[in-house]
């Protein structure tokens, strides 16, 4: 690693505005933004297709593409989300990119880094805890413990935890049903994520619904007197994180909430930051494009003013191989039949981009394993499509096997095209939803099963119709069915509760099957972590 000093130089970062937190990481100062600037920089949105369960490399290729763009002269920046613990003791492992485009210090980014999560978590579990209190000493306004929304949070996947009873006991509280989501689900993470600066933090905490009253008026943290002793401990974790990646570009690391149950996009403080500071700033949602791609364009693009003038969009010939038929045991064989078949997936993601006025430029996330014919077989189909296309060998060659990705994104930047939501933004919840099945999963319909009948009415009672809408979908599938690969039609998605997160300033639609929780796999990633004289191994 280079020392963090000439990282921040390469942003003309001074002392004046960070401040150390450990081997490698600082805090960033938001009041850089006060500072003179050339200008907004320009933003480079990174999405992908359909992953297979062990991710396809966005924050791989963005690395990548980061570490391309300094190497063709320019002052380019990252600007991408914190690694959870859960993915990272789970299925996937670290969440730092690979190979020889990775995030440094790694192994700190991949546990605690500045603590920004456990100051999440912490937010929550106060809020929580008054919400018990409230209910023990009968405070007004009364609480209905039957209607009480807000959970605790943990930042692990723990599938015990989904459904528990608290206050069990006497002198411990009113007994009650509740139970924990992970710290990234979390209306706190998106907050954090989502706020413009400490004003805007305590305003919208104290915008979260708790639960209702009697007679059916929401209660929230404001009412309960919690925001400010909320913000308190997320202080610090409102300043963006300095790091750097393996060739030393810097990378600003800030905020962590999933794509497939939370907003999927790093804070808005970060991506400013970067703007301000570089003529670059590429960062990444999560997941698919029709989830993180989706809520960064229609919820965080909007909310922050950024208009990308590039998107790419990653695809991997094992990812192409899997929606076209292969097994996971069969994806390293080489197939350019499969790869051929899982096309249909690729080219819908493409059609939903333009659907927003973008036309992307496809990266292909090169694997040792992939044949020549193979990769053909996705550049034929990128030249057919009309989208720009390049071979991203980042992970074994760092920023030079990115260079004709980064030319790519050069070239298509010089063309950019305004962004055009595809969710009618005055459109009701109904309405929003539809456009979205439609036109980005290609789904016939929306529709409302069990509770969330009731949930729509009364997002109409409290004036949240018109929210912007946050899906808690599968990432497996375009539909909410994870068994569903490739490109299905003629689906409808079920959505089965309406949860308002008036705090992050949208309503969270859970479809199908969908927990806010995740269970660890029956091998876990944590079975290959160690630490041998004082040196962590596995991540």
């Amino acid at each position: 690693m280079l020392p963090l000093t000439e990282v921040a130089a390469k942003l003309d970062l001074t002392d004046t505005h960070l401040t150390p937190w450990g081997p490698g990481a600082a805090k960033i100062d938001p009041a850089v933004l006060e500072t003179p600037a050339a200008g907004e920089g320009k933003v480079v949105l990174v999405t992908a297709l359909t992953p297979t369960p062990a991710g396809e490399g966005k924050t791989t290729t963005s690395i990548a593409l980061g570490q391309a763009l300094t190497a063709r002269g320019q002052r380019a920046a990252c600007a991408l989300r914190e690694p959870s613990l859960g993915p990272t003791f789970g299925v996937k492992g670290g969440g730092t990119g690979g190979g020889r485009c990775r995030l440094e210090p790694s192994q700190r980014i991949d546990l605690h880094l500045t603590g920004d999560l456990h100051a999440v978590t912490s937010a929550n579990n106060l809020l929580a805890a008054l919400v018990d209190t409230h209910l023990h000493f009968r405070k007004s306004p009364a609480l209905d413990p039957r209607r009480i929304t807000w959970r605790r949070v943990l930042d692990m996947n723990d599938r015990a935890l989904r459904e528990i009873v608290v206050g069990m006991g006497q002198g411990n509280g009113l007994p009650r049903q509740s139970g924990f989501d992970i710290t990234a689900a979390s209306e706190v993470m998106a907050v954090l994520c989502l706020a413009s600066d400490l004003d805007d933090l305590k305003s919208r905490l104290g915008r979260i619904v708790v639960g209702f009253g009697p007679s059916g008026d929401a209660i929230t943290a404001s009412d309960l007197k919690a925001a400010d002793s909320m913000a308190a401990l997320l202080v610090d974790a409102m300043q963006p994180n300095l790091v750097q990646t393996t060739e030393g570009t810097p990378a600003i690391v800030h905020g962590g909430p999933f794509a497939n149950i939370a907003h999927g996009c790093n804070s808005v403080m970060a991506t400013r930051v970067a703007r301000h500071l570089a003529d670059w700033t590429v960062t990444e949602a999560g997941f698919g494009m029709d989830l993180g791609g989706e809520k960064f364009l229609h919820i965080k693009a909007p909310l922050a003013g950024i208009d990308p003038v590039a998107v790419v969009l990653v695809a991997t010939v094992r990812a192409l191989k899997y929606h076209g038929g292969s097994s996971l045991a069969e994806l390293t064989t080489p197939d350019p039949s499969r790869v051929e078949g899982g096309l249909p997936n690729l080219l819908k993601h493409v059609e939903s981009l333009r659907a927003f006025g973008k036309n992307p430029v496809i990266a292909l996330n090169k694997r040792s394993e992939d044949t020549a014919d193979e990769i053909d077989v996705v550049r034929r189909a990128a030249e057919s499509w009309g989208t720009g296309f390049a071979i991203s060998d980042g992970f074994a060659r760092g920023g030079e096997g990115s260079l004709p990705l980064a030319d790519a994104v050069m070239e298509a930047a010089k063309s950019p095209t305004p962004l055009t939501p595809i969710a009618p933004p005055d459109g009701t919840i109904a309405e929003k939803l539809r456009a979205i099945v439609r036109t980005v999963y290609g789904g016939n319909d929306v529709v409302f099963v069990g509770r969330a009948k009731g949930d729509l009415k009364r997002m109409a009672r409290n004036g949240w119709d018109r929210l912007p809408v946050c899906v808690a979908k599968t990432q497996s599938s375009l539909s909410a069915d994870p068994k569903l690969r490739c490109r299905p039609t003629g689906f409808d998605v079920p959505v089965r509760r309406l949860l308002p997160s008036t705090g992050a300033g949208f309503v969270v639609a859970i479809a199908g099957d969908m927990v806010r929780m995740p269970g660890l796999p029956r091998r876990p990633a944590s079975d290959g972590v160690s630490v041998v004289d004082g040196v962590i191994t596995g991540l």
